[in-house]
């Protein structure tokens, strides 16, 4: 936002609550002519963090519309209580949540998911090695159950959930490893996809 509009809405909103200047001035402990200077002369050329903080508070107005940086949009993406097996083994699926990772809103419409059918998943093993490692989260979207060959999925098999890639073969699917030191799994019929992986966060 540009300085002169940030100057000319402190200096609307603060006429509309019938604050003076030098009211807004002594509420962050200025000298009583520092608000006019800035309004008027432009001096200082941008308001602290805390100044625009406390204004922004008094105001009533968003510390955006004073200068700061957009609020993010955090959605609530529930986590999965168990672990996808990216390994020989699993923990068996129980449908339970257990909290919640605040994703930022403009990831998931750039990623076309809908926060409803967002959820979010640890990985356990190293048998999708590169591609992800023990220990990471994965963002999965339960509205993406196609299947896609070659996509990575979550998929739950024998009441365990595993993340592999799909494969198409005649009257099935295989369920694909990335590390090569692991075969993969015939699925006859049609797979219980839970969603497709189309995020992860790793630590460093």
């Amino acid at each position: 936002m540009e300085m002169d509009d940030v100057r000319a809405t402190i200096a609307r909103v603060a006429a509309e609550r019938g604050a003076s200047l030098s009211e807004l001035s002594r509420l962050l402990g200025r000298n009583p002519a520092y608000m006019q200077q800035f309004i008027e002369r432009g001096s200082p050329r941008r308001l602290s963090e805390g100044d625009r903080a406390t204004l922004a508070r008094y105001l009533g107005v968003s510390e955006a519309a004073l200068g700061g940086p957009e609020a993010r949009e955090l959605v609530a993406v529930p986590r999965v209580d168990a672990l996808a097996s990216a390994g020989p083994g699993g923990l068996v699926d129980d449908d339970r949540g257990d909290g919640a990772m605040r994703i930022d809103g403009a990831l998931l419409r750039q990623l076309r998911v809908r926060p409803g059918q967002a959820s979010v998943i640890a990985v356990a093993g190293d048998s999708m090695l590169p591609t992800l490692a023990d220990g990471d989260t994965i963002l999965v979207d339960g509205g993406d159950r196609r299947g896609v060959s070659g996509a990575i999925h979550v998929v739950r098999h024998d009441g365990v959930l595993l993340v592999k890639r799909l494969a198409r073969v005649p009257n099935g699917v295989e369920l694909v490893s990335d590390n090569p030191a692991y075969a993969p799994i015939r699925v006859d019929g049609t797979p219980d996809i839970v969603g497709r992986v189309v995020w992860l966060s790793r630590a460093l």
